[in-house]
């Protein structure tokens, strides 16, 4: 991989890991329910997915699933519904840290995180991306184990700033009433990222 392809290749990432999705907002709002420590499974599932998932794709997946739609489908209705499970767990929140009266008592843990990845139709797209953009035909093994390196790198300390935003505004949202408001917010917004997903049927071949 070139110095050029690998610019291009890290700005790439960074917009991609910064810019607005079903992901970041559950790092915002993991950050502000739970603090940053207790968030780290959740940044740390949502890179490591989307990581798997580009790989499974460099090496065939892709084609697989291209040949496939009707699993595109699937994974559409399957990233809606457990989006709304988690928009639906995040508005029940009511104070800072755990919720005894049947909120959610804990952060998203690792596994959830990947899983969350591998359904998300939007992250398969921008993987598919990466593989056809970024690697080297020529020596297509390494430039995909070097895009991904590079792609961690990135995305690791970028995401993370959304979880390390939600810690910012704990102070702010430290009343119950704010908190609650504030999730009922990201639940909105969680499911908001969904409608686009599941209305447009160009994602990934659909």
């Amino acid at each position: 991989m070139t110095l050029e392809s690998s610019l291009a290749l890290i700005g790439f990432a960074f917009v991609m890991s910064l810019s607005p999705g079903p992901g970041n907002f559950l790092l915002l709002s993991s950050g502000v329910n739970f603090g940053f420590g207790r968030s780290l499974p959740l940044v740390l599932g949502i890179s490591c997915g989307f990581l798997t998932m580009v790989f499974g794709i460099g090496i065939g997946l892709g084609e697989i699933l291209q040949r496939a739609p009707a699993i595109l489908t699937v994974l559409r209705v399957l990233c809606a519904a457990y989006v709304m499970y988690l928009a639906w767990k995040i508005s029940r929140i009511r104070s800072l840290g755990s919720g005894s009266d049947g909120t959610l008592a804990k952060p998203i843990g690792f596994v959830q995180a990947a899983m969350f990845q591998l359904v998300n139709p939007k992250a398969w797209a921008v993987a598919f991306i990466l593989t056809v953009s970024y690697t080297d035909p020529e020596n297509y093994l390494s430039s995909l184990l070097i895009l991904i390196a590079l792609f961690a790198i990135v995305n690791l300390p970028t995401i993370s700033l959304w979880a390390v935003s939600g810690v910012a505004l704990r102070r702010v949202l430290s009343t119950d009433t704010r908190l609650r408001l504030f999730n009922l917010v990201m639940a909105g917004l969680l499911i908001a990222t969904m409608i686009p997903v599941l209305a447009d049927r160009s994602l990934i071949g659909g």
